[in-house]
Protein backbone atom coordinates (compact mmCIF):
# COMPACT_ATOMS: atom_id res chain seq x y z
CA UNK A 1 0.00 0.00 0.00
CA UNK A 2 1.70 3.23 -0.92
CA UNK A 3 0.93 6.57 0.09
CA UNK A 4 -1.31 9.63 -0.68
CA UNK A 5 -0.63 12.13 -3.35
CA UNK A 6 1.17 14.85 -1.43
CA UNK A 7 2.57 18.56 -2.11
CA UNK A 8 4.44 21.07 0.19
CA UNK A 9 5.81 24.39 -0.69
CA UNK A 10 7.38 27.01 1.24
CA UNK A 11 3.95 28.70 2.59
CA UNK A 12 2.25 25.26 3.61
CA UNK A 13 4.82 23.96 5.05
CA UNK A 14 3.59 21.57 7.72
CA UNK A 15 6.68 22.63 10.22
CA UNK A 16 9.33 24.93 10.20
CA UNK A 17 11.85 22.12 9.56
CA UNK A 18 10.02 20.44 6.63
CA UNK A 19 12.29 20.26 3.64
CA UNK A 20 11.04 20.00 -0.08
CA UNK A 21 9.09 17.00 -1.11
CA UNK A 22 11.51 14.46 -2.47
CA UNK A 23 12.53 10.83 -2.09
CA UNK A 24 15.31 11.33 0.63
CA UNK A 25 14.37 14.43 2.09
CA UNK A 26 10.88 13.18 2.88
CA UNK A 27 13.10 10.98 5.19
CA UNK A 28 14.44 14.01 6.67
CA UNK A 29 11.59 15.79 7.02
CA UNK A 30 9.40 12.65 9.03
CA UNK A 31 12.74 12.65 11.69
CA UNK A 32 11.75 15.50 13.01
CA UNK A 33 15.64 17.08 13.34
CA UNK A 34 15.12 19.82 15.46
CA UNK A 35 13.42 17.42 17.72
CA UNK A 36 15.40 14.52 17.75
CA UNK A 37 17.96 16.35 18.29
CA UNK A 38 16.78 17.87 21.18
CA UNK A 39 15.77 15.05 23.06
CA UNK A 40 19.06 12.96 22.07
CA UNK A 41 20.23 16.12 24.29
CA UNK A 42 18.49 14.80 27.22
CA UNK A 43 20.47 11.11 27.20
CA UNK A 44 23.49 13.08 26.93
CA UNK A 45 22.76 15.31 29.78
CA UNK A 46 22.19 12.11 31.80
CA UNK A 47 25.37 10.21 30.61
CA UNK A 48 27.59 12.82 31.67
CA UNK A 49 26.41 13.66 35.18
CA UNK A 50 26.78 10.19 36.36
CA UNK A 51 30.24 9.62 38.62
CA UNK A 52 32.03 8.16 35.34
CA UNK A 53 31.29 8.13 31.65
CA UNK A 54 31.96 5.21 28.90
CA UNK A 55 32.15 6.27 25.73
CA UNK A 56 30.84 3.24 24.23
CA UNK A 57 27.68 2.97 27.04
CA UNK A 58 26.70 6.73 25.75
CA UNK A 59 26.81 5.99 21.84
CA UNK A 60 24.87 2.79 22.28
CA UNK A 61 22.14 4.87 24.67
CA UNK A 62 22.59 7.86 22.28
CA UNK A 63 21.86 5.21 18.71
CA UNK A 64 18.75 3.33 20.77
CA UNK A 65 17.10 6.42 21.57
CA UNK A 66 17.32 7.41 18.33
CA UNK A 67 16.06 4.15 16.62
CA UNK A 68 12.91 4.53 19.04
CA UNK A 69 12.06 8.29 18.96
CA UNK A 70 13.64 9.64 15.70
CA UNK A 71 12.86 7.17 13.73
CA UNK A 72 10.09 4.43 15.30
CA UNK A 73 8.31 7.10 17.09
CA UNK A 74 7.70 9.52 13.89
CA UNK A 75 7.34 6.88 11.62
CA UNK A 76 4.48 5.64 13.54
CA UNK A 77 3.09 9.56 13.75
CA UNK A 78 3.63 9.81 10.19
CA UNK A 79 1.08 7.12 9.31
CA UNK A 80 -1.57 8.47 11.92
CA UNK A 81 -2.91 10.63 9.08
CA UNK A 82 0.30 11.86 7.08
CA UNK A 83 0.67 15.43 9.50
CA UNK A 84 4.13 16.21 8.04
CA UNK A 85 2.42 15.56 4.11
CA UNK A 86 5.49 13.31 3.42
CA UNK A 87 5.26 10.58 0.38
CA UNK A 88 7.04 7.91 1.79
CA UNK A 89 4.85 4.55 0.99
CA UNK A 90 3.11 2.83 4.45
CA UNK A 91 5.12 -0.29 3.90
CA UNK A 92 8.46 1.96 4.02
CA UNK A 93 6.94 3.46 7.35
CA UNK A 94 5.56 0.43 9.29
CA UNK A 95 9.36 -1.17 8.42
CA UNK A 96 10.92 1.86 10.31
CA UNK A 97 8.46 1.61 13.60
CA UNK A 98 9.27 -2.10 13.85
CA UNK A 99 13.10 -1.75 12.76
CA UNK A 100 13.35 0.97 14.93
CA UNK A 101 12.20 -0.35 17.82
CA UNK A 102 13.38 -3.76 17.48
CA UNK A 103 17.32 -1.86 16.77
CA UNK A 104 16.43 -0.24 20.33
CA UNK A 105 15.70 -3.18 22.17
CA UNK A 106 18.74 -5.48 20.94
CA UNK A 107 20.80 -2.38 22.18
CA UNK A 108 18.82 -2.78 25.58
CA UNK A 109 19.30 -6.42 26.15
CA UNK A 110 23.05 -6.03 25.48
CA UNK A 111 22.65 -3.25 27.39
CA UNK A 112 21.08 -5.45 30.57
CA UNK A 113 24.18 -8.00 30.02
CA UNK A 114 25.98 -5.05 30.56
CA UNK A 115 25.14 -2.97 33.13
CA UNK A 116 22.51 -5.52 34.75
CA UNK A 117 18.85 -6.35 35.68
CA UNK A 118 18.76 -2.50 36.80
CA UNK A 119 18.46 -1.74 33.15
CA UNK A 120 15.10 -4.14 32.52
CA UNK A 121 12.44 -1.67 33.89
CA UNK A 122 13.92 0.73 31.26
CA UNK A 123 14.11 -1.95 28.69
CA UNK A 124 10.48 -2.57 29.15
CA UNK A 125 8.82 0.91 30.08
CA UNK A 126 10.63 2.61 26.64
CA UNK A 127 9.30 0.82 23.72
CA UNK A 128 6.08 0.75 25.92
CA UNK A 129 5.90 4.87 26.02
CA UNK A 130 6.54 4.91 22.53
CA UNK A 131 3.63 2.66 21.62
CA UNK A 132 1.03 4.38 24.15
CA UNK A 133 2.18 7.51 23.36
CA UNK A 134 1.47 7.58 19.56
CA UNK A 135 -1.18 5.07 19.61
CA UNK A 136 -3.01 7.07 22.96
CA UNK A 137 -3.40 4.01 24.39
CA UNK A 138 -4.70 3.92 28.23
CA UNK A 139 -7.52 6.63 27.62
CA UNK A 140 -4.99 8.31 26.14
CA UNK A 141 -2.91 9.25 29.22
CA UNK A 142 0.48 9.51 27.70
CA UNK A 143 -0.64 11.90 25.30
CA UNK A 144 -0.74 15.24 26.73
CA UNK A 145 1.89 18.00 27.89
CA UNK A 146 2.94 16.03 31.34
CA UNK A 147 3.16 12.87 29.48
CA UNK A 148 5.14 13.97 26.50
CA UNK A 149 7.62 15.75 29.18
CA UNK A 150 8.10 12.67 31.32
CA UNK A 151 8.59 10.53 28.10
CA UNK A 152 10.60 12.27 25.78
CA UNK A 153 12.14 14.39 28.89
CA UNK A 154 13.01 12.66 32.37
CA UNK A 155 12.91 9.19 30.70
CA UNK A 156 16.34 9.46 28.21
CA UNK A 157 17.29 11.34 31.37
CA UNK A 158 17.25 8.92 33.82
CA UNK A 159 18.16 5.46 30.98
CA UNK A 160 21.13 7.13 30.25
CA UNK A 161 22.23 7.49 33.51
CA UNK A 162 21.70 4.18 35.10
CA UNK A 163 23.16 2.87 31.29
CA UNK A 164 26.34 4.53 32.81
CA UNK A 165 26.43 4.42 36.86
CA UNK A 166 24.12 0.94 37.50
CA UNK A 167 21.54 3.13 40.04
CA UNK A 168 19.83 6.56 40.04
CA UNK A 169 20.77 9.40 42.02
CA UNK A 170 19.15 12.74 43.48
CA UNK A 171 21.29 14.58 40.72
CA UNK A 172 19.77 12.14 37.51
CA UNK A 173 16.34 13.13 39.58
CA UNK A 174 16.66 17.25 39.31
CA UNK A 175 18.19 16.58 35.74
CA UNK A 176 15.21 14.53 34.88
CA UNK A 177 12.64 17.45 36.11
CA UNK A 178 14.90 20.01 34.58
CA UNK A 179 14.30 17.97 31.05
CA UNK A 180 10.75 17.59 32.24
CA UNK A 181 10.26 21.40 32.54
CA UNK A 182 12.29 22.07 29.12
CA UNK A 183 9.65 19.95 27.10
CA UNK A 184 6.68 21.38 29.12
CA UNK A 185 8.49 24.61 27.37
CA UNK A 186 8.27 23.05 24.07
CA UNK A 187 4.84 21.79 23.79
CA UNK A 188 3.44 25.41 24.80
CA UNK A 189 5.39 26.59 21.81
CA UNK A 190 5.19 23.57 19.58
CA UNK A 191 1.17 22.90 20.12
CA UNK A 192 0.01 26.43 18.95
CA UNK A 193 2.76 26.32 15.97
CA UNK A 194 1.83 23.13 14.91
CA UNK A 195 -1.92 24.23 14.68
CA UNK A 196 -1.54 27.83 12.70
CA UNK A 197 0.57 25.74 9.95
CA UNK A 198 -1.71 22.86 9.70
CA UNK A 199 -4.95 24.13 10.07
CA UNK A 200 -5.43 27.75 10.54
CA UNK A 201 -5.65 28.70 6.73
CA UNK A 202 -6.11 32.86 7.69
CA UNK A 203 -5.75 35.13 10.88
CA UNK A 204 -7.28 38.82 10.22
CA UNK A 205 -7.04 41.51 13.04
CA UNK A 206 -5.12 44.34 14.51
CA UNK A 207 -2.65 44.67 17.39
CA UNK A 208 -3.90 48.28 19.62
CA UNK A 209 -1.49 49.60 21.92
CA UNK A 210 -2.06 52.13 24.57
CA UNK A 211 -0.90 55.17 22.25
CA UNK A 212 -3.60 54.62 19.84
CA UNK A 213 -1.49 53.08 17.07
CA UNK A 214 -1.82 49.77 15.51
CA UNK A 215 -0.52 46.72 13.59
CA UNK A 216 -1.98 44.18 11.53
CA UNK A 217 -2.01 40.68 13.11
CA UNK A 218 -1.63 37.56 10.79
CA UNK A 219 -0.11 34.24 10.78
CA UNK A 220 2.75 34.60 10.11
CA UNK A 221 3.40 37.15 12.59
CA UNK A 222 1.98 34.88 15.02
CA UNK A 223 3.80 32.14 13.87
CA UNK A 224 7.08 33.20 13.60
CA UNK A 225 7.98 34.13 17.82
CA UNK A 226 6.77 30.46 18.26
CA UNK A 227 9.01 28.84 15.90
CA UNK A 228 12.25 31.12 16.88
CA UNK A 229 11.77 30.07 20.15
CA UNK A 230 11.80 26.29 19.72
CA UNK A 231 14.53 27.07 17.06
CA UNK A 232 16.60 28.62 19.75
CA UNK A 233 15.66 26.33 23.05
CA UNK A 234 16.80 23.59 20.27
CA UNK A 235 19.96 25.07 20.06
CA UNK A 236 20.53 25.63 23.82
CA UNK A 237 19.87 22.38 24.48
CA UNK A 238 21.89 20.93 21.96
CA UNK A 239 25.18 23.37 22.51
CA UNK A 240 24.57 22.18 26.77
CA UNK A 241 24.48 18.65 26.06
CA UNK A 242 27.70 19.19 23.82
CA UNK A 243 29.61 21.26 26.72
CA UNK A 244 28.89 18.47 29.03
CA UNK A 245 30.29 15.85 26.77
CA UNK A 246 33.58 17.99 25.76
CA UNK A 247 34.01 18.52 29.19
CA UNK A 248 33.66 15.10 30.76
CA UNK A 249 35.30 13.04 27.50
CA UNK A 250 37.70 15.48 26.26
Amino acid sequence: MGAPEVTRDDQTRPAFYAASPGRLRDWWTMLHPPYTAWHLSYVVVGACIAPAVALSRLLATLLAFFLAVGVAAHAYDELQGRPLRTAIPNWALVTACIGGLSGALVLGVFGVLKVGAVLVPFLVVGPLLVVAYNADLFGGAFHTDLGFALSWGAFPVLTAYVAQAGDLSWSATLAAAGATALSLAQRSLSTPARRLRRRVVDVQGAVVLSDGSESSLDRDGLLAPLERGLLTLTWATVLLAASLAVFRLG
